[in-house]
């Protein structure tokens, strides 16, 4: 079992920057790719970005591809989402995702291929 825990999400104002954070605790193997997806309100939950196990392989939505990155430290057992140029319509809840990886530049886009999830961090961006 993976416990996630997502952190760093709060209310900011366009234009700037927020880090998430993803912990992962539970089994001490890092072999895992990882995603972060977000849920507006009214809306079904989005993928944001996903990362491959090693690190050596990222993906982005359209709408976050260019302001946001994904990254991992596997020694922390950590991931990460750096956002910036924050707009709007970024306002949602931030969940991050987990799921065993056998490859090291596989990643996931779809919610179902994951199997663990955190319990989000609300992010707010005011106009």
């Amino acid at each position: 079992q993976v416990q996630l825990v997502e952190s760093g999400g709060r209310l900011v104002q366009a234009g700037g920057s927020l880090r998430l954070s993803c912990a992962a605790s539970g089994r001490a193997d890092s072999s895992r790719a990882m995603g972060w997806f977000r849920q507006a309100p009214g809306k079904d939950r989005e993928f944001v970005a996903a990362i491959s196990w090693s690190g050596t392989s990222t993906y982005y939505s359209d709408s976050v591809k260019g302001r946001f990155t994904i990254s991992r430290d596997n020694a922390k057992n950590t991931m990460y989402l750096q956002m910036n140029s924050l707009k709007p319509e970024d306002t949602a809840v931030y969940y991050c995702a987990a799921r065993p990886s056998l490859s090291s530049v596989v990643y996931y886009t779809e919610e179902n291929k994951y199997a663990y999830w955190g319990q989000g961090t609300q992010v707010t961006v005011s106009s």
